[in-house]
């Protein structure tokens, strides 16, 4: 008698694996789909800068932020992640004022991000720093990454029409802060810094409040729980560190102190850390 479980009746040949007939919808066809994920780039840092907090301040800022990393390419391997700093808020303002839909404004605000690139690029080509086109990043970043000390992108994440919508307002959720950390979420990289004007997360802005008080650690769970009125990084940044299964923290810091920069690469606590708990 012919075993129909390995060889059909029709003599088609099928491909036998864990979702051949499973539906792609069913929670226990998706528990049983965890496994241990492979790490492309794990001696790699992902260090995201602020277009409006580091490029916008002008040289000043700039440059010391550029020497700091000029002096950490020394001895690590570096992507480099950018903002699109006023220039974003000013396209945001038109098009919500036009009444764009929260996708389009996310195809938007992807030039000025890759404009911010080009200039960080500039600025860290003479270290060997290499700024690569959004459309070949992902396929030829590990390429770029083995024969250059560091890389630059524009950090938006590439959800272009199809973003999320947000739960209030059209802003796009998932813009350069979250970009960045997806990004080393996916290619398993060492860290995750986020460059920002300020030395880290405080349960009030301290820009409008000199008596903030300065939150030196947090879990995500408990910082979503607490519900800040105002967070120096984007506000799903927590919802993507809970679901990662590579990244476990990032660390904010403030690049006006740019020893800061290589402290939190160099894994010392140097501004605030979210970490996935």
């Amino acid at each position: 008698m012919t075993d129909t479980t390995t060889t059909p009746v029709d003599k088609r040949h099928h491909v036998h694996s864990l979702l051949m007939r499973e539906s792609l919808i069913d929670k226990h066809v998706m528990a049983a789909t965890e496994s241990p994920v492979v790490r492309m780039l794990p001696n790699v840092h992902v260090v995201k800068v602020g277009g409006r907090s580091i490029l916008d301040a002008g040289k000043a800022v700039t440059y010391p932020v550029v020497d700091a990393i000029a002096g950490l390419l020394k001895t690590e391997k570096l992507i480099l992640g950018v903002g699109g700093g006023v220039r974003s808020r000013h396209v945001f303002s038109i098009g919500l004022d036009l009444g764009l839909p929260t996708g389009v404004l996310a195809q938007i605000s992807v030039a000025d991000a890759l404009g911010n690139a080009h200039i960080l690029g500039t600025l860290l080509s003479p270290y060997g720093v290499v700024a690569i086109p959004p459309e070949i990043f992902g396929h030829l970043l590990p390429l770029f990454i083995h024969s250059a000390p560091g890389v630059i992108f524009n950090g938006v994440p590439p959800y272009s029409l199809w973003e999320h919508p947000p739960a209030v307002g059209r802003i796009p959720p998932h813009r350069t802060d979250a970009g960045c950390l997806i990004l080393g979420e996916c290619f398993g990289c060492k860290s995750v810094t986020l460059v920002k004007d300020v030395d880290g997360l405080y349960d009030e802005d301290p820009l409008q409040n000199p008596k903030a008080t300065f939150i030196d650690s947090i879990g995500a769970r408990e910082l979503k729980r607490r519900k800040l009125k105002t967070l120096p990084f984007d506000e799903v940044l927590p919802d993507v560190l809970l679901n990662a299964r590579l990244v476990t923290q990032f660390q904010v810091v403030n690049g006006r102190d740019p020893d800061r920069i290589a402290a939190a690469v160099r894994g010392e606590h140097a501004g605030t850390i979210v970490y996935a708990d």
